[in-house]
């Protein structure tokens, strides 16, 4: 049997400075003549919103807004809000935020069109396309605009669930403003880059990595090397921003196509429970998995390190030139002002076990570069906890 490969894209992507301001046109042209608009209460009352809401107004399309999105959103909210949206008939959705508020869009739409609950569709394929979908991010990290995935949190089993199909959840538009992160503070930019890093990097590296993810996971490892501390360092730094937001939508096509694993799995685990936010999560854990997962595939570790601009001394090993990527994490981390897992409220000791055995039984593990157990996870958390 041939060996064949799957690339899912189908949302159309608008980029650059001052898009946003033609929402109310896509809107038109698309046919849509009332929506609803999903945010967090934050952004509702910023400048974003503003622009927004007169683009919908001065093209006549009806708007609903509705803030109720946490940072891990919940399956029990986004069945309100689908109800909500049914109520009123609306034939779009649009999501301003970040992961947290396009992944509950998703899981709304999905409710609206097929039925159920939130939970019913966790983990199942859908039977039928989710509402229309606008998506428009205001961060660099979490790439959902072009994902065709939501991972909602079950509270009651304290377990985040995929609400997902590569056929029936894929956003329509995406709106890539980089003018609307100018104003993003130090820390979201951090863990979001380093988000978005993360989903290069485990995009290459795990096992279902093809070569039209792999292109596209460099290009994101190298602009995110290039501009995330510039970005950092001077939050309106308008080319370093705006290369931030093209990696981090290159990262989700990436991965979404490609897949994640173990930084991944532990994320989803300490999120679920700790209600960790999702950047913060992935960065807490990815050099000590580069680091593992280097054995398996350090010829990919090699050429991440060339994407990063890394220098390769004369005679050095590949896997020695591999393990400088884990090093300039670490060091970006520390950059970057990133919280340790010492630094994360209600992660003790006591519940490391609990931590690698749901990592471990999280699917996303079995698509890790390399093979790993659940005391393989207890032995990298134990060492990412005593890492000065």
């Amino acid at each position: 049997m041939l060996e064949t490969n799957n690339f899912f894209h189908a949302t159309r992507i608008v980029e650059g400075y001052g898009v946003l301001k033609t929402v109310g046109e896509e809107c038109n042209h698309l046919g849509f003549k009332k929506v609803l608009v999903i945010t967090d209460s934050f952004l509702a009352s910023s400048e974003h919103y503003k622009v927004l809401k007169d683009s919908l107004d001065k093209e006549n399309v009806v708007n609903y807004l509705l803030t109720n999105v946490k940072p891990n959103p919940r399956a029990e909210d986004c069945d309100e809000m689908a109800a909500f949206a049914k109520e009123n008939h609306v034939d779009a959705l649009i999501a301003l935020g970040g992961g947290s508020a396009m992944d509950q869009a998703k899981a709304v739409g999905a409710v609206v069109t097929n039925g159920k609950t939130t939970i019913e569709w966790g983990d199942t394929e859908l039977e039928k396309k989710i509402l229309p979908l606008i998506c428009i991010p205001t961060t660099s990290g979490t790439g959902a605009e072009v994902t065709w995935c939501a991972v909602i949190t079950d509270t009651k089993r304290q377990y985040k669930m995929t609400v997902g199909d590569p056929v029936h959840m894929i956003p329509t538009l995406a709106i890539c403003d980089p003018e609307i992160t100018l104003g993003l503070p130090k820390s979201l930019t951090a863990s979001c880059g380093v988000d978005a890093l993360t989903h290069c990097i485990e995009a290459y590296t795990v096992q279902l990595h093809q070569p039209i993810t792999d292109a596209l996971a460099l290009k994101g490892i190298s602009m995110i090397s290039e501009n995330l501390e510039k970005a950092y360092n001077d939050g309106s730094d308008r080319n370093a921003r705006r290369n931030m937001m093209i990696a981090s939508t290159i990262g989700g096509m990436s991965f979404i196509s490609s897949n994640v694993g173990a930084v991944h799995a532990f994320a989803e685990t300490v999120g679920a429970w700790f209600d960790t936010p999702h950047g913060v999560a992935n960065s807490l854990f990815l050099p000590y998995v580069m680091e593992y997962n280097i054995p398996a595939c350090p010829e990919r570790f090699v050429d991440i390190a060339c994407a990063m601009g890394l220098k390769r001394e004369d005679g050095m090993t590949d896997e020695e030139y591999a393990l400088k990527t884990v090093e300039y994490v670490k060091a970006l981390n520390r950059k970057l002002n990133i919280p340790t897992i010492r630094d994360i409220k209600g992660i003790t000791e006591e519940n490391f076990e609990t931590i690698a055995e749901r990592s471990a039984n999280n699917v996303l593990s079995a698509d890790n570069a390399r093979k790993i157990t659940k005391e393989d996870y207890l032995n990298l958390i134990i060492k990412a906890y005593n890492d000065k």
